[in-house]
């Protein structure tokens, strides 16, 4: 069995769930209209130029939930998925993943989204094991507005599947022999320490690296047949 690792945004999704949620909540008149709009859209555009802060970003994003009661987000959150996430499905990425889980791979979405947004995306894909950036619970299970850990975030993404896979024999091993899908340049730390890496929907700088390097370049924006989704 290998290791099957899948970032979420833009690759598994044809968006971006942290920077939509951030919308979502705009639209619920959930947080300021302007200053969060504006904000959640400089915060983007920093991700999208290689140059996020994420921990003033953890700032931002986790501050909303401890504004809002857990009850109060979860109904949000339902609405959010059944609304927004849904349409925003790959069209390949169902074919991709049932490609994997038919090649008895074990499957792994691995994201810088905070695990509020993720854990249900992850669970409407079919995918059982998620790492996600956490964000901070008190013991009543609400949101203090503070990080928890490790930001799952370029390098950090690698010390957070450490982490994760602290409790097999030799985990070194299992990430060398792994395939990891990606569109974002933030991942390419993780991509260059995988056997398989491959650039999805890539942005400029991660296509040109992936051409580079001579790596996989696909699409997910156009369904595919699961028969292909787990070339070797």
């Amino acid at each position: 069995m290998s290791l099957a690792l899948f970032d979420l945004d833009n690759t598994l999704l044809a968006g971006d769930s942290d920077h939509a949620w951030n919308e979502f909540l705009v639209h619920k008149g959930a947080v300021h209209p302007t200053c969060h709009a504006e904000t959640n859209d400089r915060f983007y555009q920093d991700y999208l130029a290689g140059r996020l802060d994420i921990h003033e970003f953890c700032r931002f994003a986790f501050s909303p939930l401890a504004e809002h009661p857990r009850s109060q987000l979860e109904q949000w959150r339902e609405h959010f998925l059944a609304t927004v996430i849904r349409p925003m499905i790959a069209p390949g990425a169902p074919a991709l993943l049932a490609g994997h889980r038919a090649a008895g791979d074990e499957l792994v979405i691995i994201t810088a989204t905070n695990q509020f947004v993720t854990e249900p995306i992850a669970a409407m894909l079919g995918v059982d094991h998620l790492i996600a950036t956490l964000a901070e619970e008190d013991e009543r299970g609400e949101f203090t507005g503070e990080l928890e850990g490790t930001p799952c975030f370029q390098e950090g993404k690698i010390a957070r599947l450490r982490q994760h896979l602290a409790d097999r024999p030799d985990p070194e091993a299992v990430i060398a022999g792994a395939t990891f899908y990606s569109d974002s340049r933030n991942d390419i730390p993780l991509l260059e320490t995988v056997a398989r890496p491959v650039a999805v929907d890539p942005d400029p700088t991660l296509a040109e690296h992936a051409q580079r390097h001579g790596w996989e370049q696909i699409s997910l924006r156009e369904a595919v047949e699961p028969a292909g989704a787990a070339q070797p």
